[in-house]
């Protein structure tokens, strides 16, 4: 149902948009845990879909590394820049030069320009983006066949588009439409959803890894055994983390690093608590060695289907566990809670 709404509502904002002066919607992709299938949240479940962004014709996307200081949570900008399409071998309206279109008509389309309606200093804006795509949204919520069977508001957010749609039975969906450029072709998107987690300018783009995340569970869906416990395994630890100092992403690294190195015919239904020990083990080793890599920097084990930048395959890992590291009180205080987190 998400994913068949977000497909009809971007083929109607396209449709009535102007081809040559915004961003080109891209087909939307699946990421997040409920996609993944390992949601702790069933009840409450948030529909994750990211849209990648491709300049138009006329504007290229240079993207810039900011600073490499938060590694693995590194920052990049997108930088708009015109380039000349006056060798188009059928120009028409649609296709003017920005670069050398004449005055009358660049100030005909200047409020249409990309670099005015997304961009700030001639950055691509995530905020500006953001606002862009709800307005879209209520202009085309009509055009779509969803809309005689739900009810739909756009909610406030400032990175992304959040949706709740509510059907005359009272079902109620979430959705929630980020936004991302990718590094070359690869699974590695910048994406909008860094701004409501980091004090980070609107010009600021977060690395994410969501989609190569996706497509790792989707590539085990594939090899594992029938009934394979990994993912109710992750779902478990995802809930009873709540309250300590462990991240879901935490475990779910983990159990990516456990799902590469365990045999995957150990995932059966009757392993069930060994491969629980298993995680917990991990876990303890991880913090008493204060280090546990990130799954995707440096790692041979990630599947080839996964496709990575060769800086990001090549890299040194990079330690998850570094702030802990780095200060021996919060180690300590990790390890105990590591055992309170085993009574549970």
């Amino acid at each position: 149902v998400v994913n068949d709404l977000v497909d009809d509502l971007l083929c109607a904002i396209r449709e009535h948009l102007p081809k040559s002066f915004y961003a080109v919607l891209q087909t939307a992709m699946k990421v997040g845990s409920v996609f993944e299938g390992w949601d702790p949240h069933e009840d409450d479940a948030v529909y994750q879909m990211l849209v990648p962004l491709k300049p138009p014709c006329g504007y290229t996307f240079h993207l810039e590394l900011g600073s490499t200081e938060d590694i693995p949570e590194r920052n990049f900008s997108v930088r708009v820049q015109l380039e000349c399409t006056c060798t188009t071998e059928q120009p028409s309206k649609e296709r003017l030069c920005h670069l050398h279109n004449p005055e009358k008509n660049l100030c005909r389309n200047e409020h249409l320009s990309l670099l005015n309606t997304l961009c700030t200093r001639s950055y691509l804006d995530i905020h500006k983006t953001a606002l862009w795509f709800q307005k879209q949204v209520r202009s085309a919520w009509v055009l779509v066949p969803q809309s005689h069977h739900y009810n739909m508001v756009v909610l406030p957010s400032s990175c992304s588009c959040k949706l709740r749609l509510t059907s005359s039975s009272m079902r109620s969906l979430l959705v929630e439409v980020l936004f991302g450029v990718q590094q070359g072709d690869s699974d590695i998107f910048l994406s909008s959803q860094s701004s409501e987690t980091a004090f980070n300018p609107s010009t600021m783009w977060l690395e994410s890894y969501a989609v190569a995340e996706f497509k790792f569970f989707r590539n085990m869906a594939l090899r594992v055994p029938y009934n394979s416990i990994h993912l109710k395994c992750l779902q478990i630890f995802a809930r009873i983390v709540v309250g300590t100092c462990y991240s879901t992403y935490t475990m779910k690294t983990i159990v990516m690093h456990l799902l590469t190195t365990i045999p995957l015919s150990g995932w059966c239904r009757r392993h069930f608590l060994l491969r629980l020990m298993d995680i917990m083990g991990c876990l303890c080793c991880c913090l008493e060695n204060a280090r546990l890599n990130h799954f995707f920097f440096g790692n041979e084990n990630v599947p080839e289907e996964i496709i990575l930048p060769p800086a990001l395959r090549t890299a040194k890992p990079f330690n998850l566990f570094q702030h802990i590291e780095e200060d021996p009180d919060t180690q300590a205080e990790a390890l105990g809670q590591y055992h309170f987190l085993l009574e549970r």
